[in-house]
Protein backbone atom coordinates (compact mmCIF):
# COMPACT_ATOMS: atom_id res chain seq x y z
CA UNK A 1 0.00 0.00 0.00
CA UNK A 2 1.31 3.40 -0.97
CA UNK A 3 0.39 5.82 1.81
CA UNK A 4 1.73 8.84 -0.94
CA UNK A 5 -1.34 8.22 -3.75
CA UNK A 6 -5.32 7.13 -3.02
CA UNK A 7 -8.01 7.26 -5.82
CA UNK A 8 -11.78 6.72 -4.73
CA UNK A 9 -12.82 6.10 -8.34
CA UNK A 10 -16.14 5.47 -6.30
CA UNK A 11 -16.72 9.10 -5.74
CA UNK A 12 -19.41 11.13 -7.59
CA UNK A 13 -17.22 13.85 -8.28
CA UNK A 14 -14.31 11.46 -9.02
CA UNK A 15 -12.31 13.30 -11.29
CA UNK A 16 -12.90 16.78 -9.59
CA UNK A 17 -10.96 18.35 -11.76
CA UNK A 18 -10.02 17.49 -15.18
CA UNK A 19 -6.14 15.94 -15.43
CA UNK A 20 -4.18 14.67 -18.35
CA UNK A 21 -3.77 11.13 -17.23
CA UNK A 22 -6.57 10.24 -14.58
CA UNK A 23 -3.76 7.18 -13.63
CA UNK A 24 -2.17 9.56 -11.40
CA UNK A 25 -4.91 11.78 -10.05
CA UNK A 26 -4.44 11.76 -6.25
CA UNK A 27 -7.22 11.70 -4.00
CA UNK A 28 -5.52 12.12 -0.76
CA UNK A 29 -5.54 15.50 -0.63
CA UNK A 30 -9.21 15.51 -1.30
CA UNK A 31 -9.30 18.74 0.93
CA UNK A 32 -6.02 20.96 -0.05
CA UNK A 33 -4.42 21.42 3.27
CA UNK A 34 -2.86 24.33 1.55
CA UNK A 35 -6.61 26.10 0.90
CA UNK A 36 -6.65 28.42 4.34
CA UNK A 37 -3.20 29.90 3.00
CA UNK A 38 -4.87 32.16 0.75
CA UNK A 39 -2.41 33.67 -1.93
CA UNK A 40 0.87 31.67 -0.16
CA UNK A 41 -0.30 28.60 -1.27
CA UNK A 42 1.63 28.58 -4.48
CA UNK A 43 -1.70 26.96 -6.50
CA UNK A 44 -3.71 28.33 -9.24
CA UNK A 45 -6.68 29.74 -7.84
CA UNK A 46 -8.92 33.04 -8.40
CA UNK A 47 -10.85 35.07 -6.18
CA UNK A 48 -14.74 35.34 -7.00
CA UNK A 49 -16.83 38.81 -7.00
CA UNK A 50 -18.00 37.98 -3.64
CA UNK A 51 -14.62 37.18 -2.29
CA UNK A 52 -14.50 33.25 -2.24
CA UNK A 53 -11.07 31.58 -3.01
CA UNK A 54 -12.04 29.37 -6.24
CA UNK A 55 -9.24 26.53 -6.56
CA UNK A 56 -11.21 24.74 -9.88
CA UNK A 57 -8.63 25.45 -11.89
CA UNK A 58 -5.32 24.25 -9.67
CA UNK A 59 -4.56 20.32 -9.94
CA UNK A 60 -1.70 20.90 -7.60
CA UNK A 61 -2.90 18.56 -4.96
CA UNK A 62 -4.35 16.06 -7.53
CA UNK A 63 -1.10 15.14 -9.30
CA UNK A 64 0.92 12.62 -7.46
CA UNK A 65 4.02 13.97 -7.80
CA UNK A 66 3.09 16.74 -5.74
CA UNK A 67 2.95 14.81 -2.86
CA UNK A 68 6.19 16.16 -1.46
CA UNK A 69 5.62 20.14 -2.73
CA UNK A 70 2.21 19.68 -0.46
CA UNK A 71 4.00 18.73 2.68
CA UNK A 72 7.11 21.33 2.59
CA UNK A 73 4.56 24.10 1.75
CA UNK A 74 2.40 23.02 4.66
CA UNK A 75 5.50 22.66 6.86
CA UNK A 76 6.91 26.29 5.89
CA UNK A 77 3.16 28.38 5.88
CA UNK A 78 3.07 26.58 9.50
CA UNK A 79 6.46 27.55 10.42
CA UNK A 80 5.82 30.98 9.15
CA UNK A 81 2.55 31.30 10.88
CA UNK A 82 3.70 29.93 14.43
Amino acid sequence: MNSRFYQNKECEAFPCHEIDNINTFNCLFCYCPLYLHDHKCGGHFSVTDTGIKDCSGCVIPHDASNYEYILQKTIELYKANG
